[in-house]
């Protein structure tokens, strides 16, 4: 499996709360792709939002996101940890 890190723009804003409806709507769908969402973080006032997760390919993650509601085309291969 490989690890992705995407972006969302334009979410300025965004609570909490939401933050956490839009990963569990995710989470409910992310075994049909293959893909496993580990962690999102936030930043309101920029209203960007960052996704890790883990899957097959950057296509496979950027479908759980368009069904879960919050599209990206911002998803990055991040073949190399430390």
């Amino acid at each position: 499996m490989a690890t992705f890190m995407d972006v969302h723009s334009g979410m300025t804003g965004i609570t909490e709360e939401q933050l956490k409806e839009a990963h569990a709507a995710d989470l409910a769908i992310e075994g049909d792709e293959g893909v496993h969402f580990e962690h999102a973080w936030m930043d309101p006032k920029s209203g960007k939002v960052f996704c890790l997760s883990t899957g097959p390919d950057r296509e496979a993650v950027m479908r759980v996101h368009e069904r879960a509601g919050h599209p990206t085309s911002e998803v990055y291969e991040v073949p190399i940890e430390v």
